[in-house]
Formats: C-alpha cells, sequence, structure tokens
C-alpha cells in the first residue's frame, strides 16, 4: 500500500506539472534574496497577456527551469492588474510584457529587461547565465 501511495504522489507532481517557488509579494523577495544572497528573477505580468499566459504554461512549469529557479534565485512575480508592487524605476524601464528582469538582492537591475515569451531551453541558458553573472559580482550585490 505505501508503494502505491508513493507512485500516486510521484505521478501526480509529474502529471501537474513543477511549480516555482513564488515570493509573497517583492518585498518580501527582496527580504529573503537579501538573507540568502542569491540573484532575483522578478517578472511582471498581466493575465490577460497571451505571452504571459505562455510562459507561466510552459516555461515556467518546465522540470528543468523550476528546478533551477528554487534552487539558486529568488522568484517573484508581479501582476499589473491586480496592483501589485512594482519599483517605479522597473516599471518605467518595461515597455512591454511579460517584463523579465533579473535583480541583485538589492533590487538593482543586473541587465535591461528581457520581454516577452522565452522558449525553456533559452530560458534555462539564461538562467545559467545570469547566475554566472551573480556569481562573478557577489560583492556588487550585497551593496
Amino acid at each position: 500500500m505505501f508503494k502505491k501511495i508513493i507512485l500516486g504522489v510521484l505521478l501526480s507532481s509529474t502529471l501537474f506539472g513543477a511549480t516555482v517557488d513564488w515570493a509573497k509579494d517583492y518585498q518580501s523577495g527582496i527580504a529573503a534574496a537579501t538573507k540568502q544572497n542569491k540573484p532575483v528573477l522578478f517578472i511582471i505580468s498581466r493575465d490577460t497577456c497571451r505571452y504571459c499566459i505562455l510562459l507561466d504554461k510552459t516555461t515556467l512549469r518546465d522540470a528543468k527551469v523550476v528546478k533551477e529557479l528554487n534552487k539558486n534565485f529568488i522568484a517573484i512575480r508581479s501582476w499589473t492588474n491586480e496592483g501589485d508592487y512594482i519599483p517605479m524605476d522597473i516599471r518605467q524601464n518595461t515597455p512591454g510584457l511579460p517584463g523579465i528582469w533579473f535583480l541583485y538582492p538589492n533590487g538593482t537591475p543586473m541587465y535591461q529587461p528581457l520581454l516577452g515569451y522565452i522558449k525553456k531551453d533559452m530560458f534555462l541558458e539564461t538562467l545559467h547565465i545570469a547566475k554566472k553573472e551573480f556569481d562573478k559580482n557577489k560583492k556588487r550585490a550585497r551593496k
């Protein structure tokens, strides 16, 4: 019986896909990133945005992407239609959705935003590049 329960749990997690451990909100995500000294993936979305939905249903449910995000990043998502907090400088420099930002734990952007839908393989490569950049600049990230 125990084996059947374990098998059921494993199958259901595969069936429903892996999930990103999203921070509750921007402020708590930045606090967690500072405490854990991890880079931040910050995504600005809208629930009516076609490419935001596509990103969520494909790339952000891929097991490899989820594993990398949950292990090496603090993931934050803000929804424009729900009035979630988005820092003004980031809001003003995000010309389209989804807006995908990589931030240092202090909230400073690492790069200009990526915009739109990104396939899982390219997104995974982008995560590796951002993590490598973060590791190279850890001292800067703490300031």
